[in-house]
């Protein structure tokens, strides 16, 4: 399997949109394009799933290597393991759903599309980087899109919240450039590469140094408290496919970075910040439940809710159990697939009703009875539902961290677990009030989901249900790339 097609075929797409001026052309090549991607995803899982059977245990498979700049210690290493494979899968399911809600789109098409694209193309090469300076390189190709996205497609306050958003980002990722600088030349190798630097033993003080600038740059692409406020300003303001890229992929980057870099390499440090890695877990988590009940805009509920759940995500790294860490990695892919479903889901209201507002919303049901029953499935999946991926992901999450026998971990697990309560109160009232009651008089002409629609939301919709129903398949690709930085804690 060549990772470098994850790469080029994105990449040639994108240079395919521009060379396209009939915006019809552009939105079938882009879809062809993300299709492809989705196939790529299901053919690196079944060849992945079979080395592994044939007996190939090497932490990451399908590696490849080109030197870049040999006298920096930089080259293009690429590779995967569960973990990687996993967060492929969730981008490939995003990617080609968000091109099909944007079918209506009709200012600047082309550059739309390629803005999708590109996005795309970063998470891949974030995802598949094995070298610490291109996984930086390919994490600021997917926040430039971000920026153009929200500041040219989007509504409402716009530019406020594009440029906050790419100025928080951007603070992040200085911080993540220092930390990895830092690593590099405290490493003695002189080398970005992620294996070389994992064999090392990278002084604790260096460690110590490090690890909160690369957890907390990293954590501010994940919603980490108190660095979360570009959050509901982004969504609110980003076009459907845009908060779909945003919640689905863009803050994945965020938890794979803290997990697979600052976790992994540094793990003494790790263990020594996990307190409060912890503390500010359990803040966001009760903190974005609360705030979600004050809302009464439907993207400012899914925002907010985004803040909890990807608390469940720090939570999970930060209790440093093989089960925790595991359930990290489900939430994101679950948070990814259900927060993304959510806003397909906004938009297609928004787009009927020309309102967001929950108050100004009833009967639904009786005029959208497809969209609205995805609502109250992606509602239920939120709050936890079993059978949905919400479920299995937060168990998994709460049964790593009661592992832990001390006080205070079991009372942070408790503290995150109330906070399922909360999400049933803000979710079932916010679905209640949009689908049942009497029908507003002026949404009396209302249409259902068109074509686009259904089948952007049945994928989604497919994967949640492939992850609540089944997910052995899921845990068991991931528990290998758990267990190996648990190896690391000892």
């Amino acid at each position: 399997m060549n990772l470098s097609l994850l790469i080029l075929i994105p990449l040639l797409t994108a240079i395919l949109l521009l060379l396209l001026r009939n915006a019809a052309q552009v939105k079938w090549v882009a879809l062809a394009g993300s299709a492809l991607q989705l196939i790529l995803a299901f053919v690196l899982l079944y060849t992945f799933h079979q080395q592994r059977i044939e007996g190939n245990t090497a932490q990451m498979l399908f590696e490849t290597t080109y030197n870049w700049f040999p006298s920096w210690g930089i080259s293009f290493h690429l590779g995967v393991d569960g973990i990687s494979v996993a967060m492929i899968l969730l981008t490939a399911f995003v990617v080609i759903a968000g091109v099909l809600v944007s079918w209506n789109v009709t200012k600047m098409t082309k550059e739309f599309f390629f803005m999708l694209i590109l996005l795309s193309l970063g998470a891949y090469g974030f995802f598949i980087s094995l070298d610490l300076f291109i996984l930086f390189f390919f994490l600021e190709i997917a926040v430039i899109p971000k920026y153009l996205l929200i500041g040219i497609w989007g509504s409402g306050k716009k530019e406020y919240s594009a440029n906050k958003l790419a100025l928080m980002l951007m603070g992040g990722s200085a911080l993540v450039l220092v930390g990895l600088l830092g690593t590099y030349f405290s490493g003695g190798v002189h080398s970005f590469d992620l294996l070389k630097l994992a064999q090392l033993q990278i002084p604790v003080q260096t460690q110590m140094i490090c690890f909160p600038l690369l957890f907390v740059g990293f954590g501010v692409f994940t919603a980490l408290f108190p660095f979360h406020t570009w959050v509901p300003d982004g969504h609110s303001s980003a076009p459907t496919a845009g908060s779909m890229f945003l919640a689905g992929i863009s803050m994945k980057l965020g938890g794979y970075g803290c997990l697979r870099i600052a976790t992994f390499l540094m793990p003494q440090a790790a263990k020594e910040y996990a307190t409060i890695i912890i503390v500010l877990s359990v803040i966001a988590i009760l903190y974005g439940a609360f705030a979600t009940m004050m809302q009464k805009d439907l993207k400012y509920i899914n925002a907010y809710s985004s803040i909890s759940h990807c608390g469940f995500v720090l939570l999970g790294i930060g209790m440093l159990t093989k089960t925790a860490i595991t359930g990290a990695v489900l939430q994101m892919v679950s948070h990814g697939l259900m927060t993304a479903l959510f806003f397909a889901i906004i938009g297609m209201i928004y787009e009927r009703t020309h309102t967001r507002q929950v108050r100004e919303m009833s009967g639904l049901l009786k005029k959208m009875p497809f969209v609205i029953t995805l609502l109250f499935i992606v509602g239920l999946c939120s709050l936890g539902l079993p059978g949905l991926s919400g479920f299995v992901a937060e168990m998994t999450v709460f049964v790593g961290s009661w592992q832990h026998p001390d006080t205070f971990s079991r009372t942070a697990t408790v503290l995150a677990c109330l906070s399922i309560v909360v999400t049933a109160v803000y979710i079932l009232r916010a679905v209640t009030k949009i689908a049942m009651g009497p029908l507003t008089e002026s949404f009396d002409q209302l249409k259902d989901a068109a074509w686009n629609e259904k089948l952007a939301a049945i994928i989604l919709l497919a994967a949640i249900l492939a992850v609540g129903l089944a997910p052995n398949w899921l845990i068991n690709l991931v528990s290998p790339g758990a267990e190996i930085i648990m190896q690391k804690m000892q």
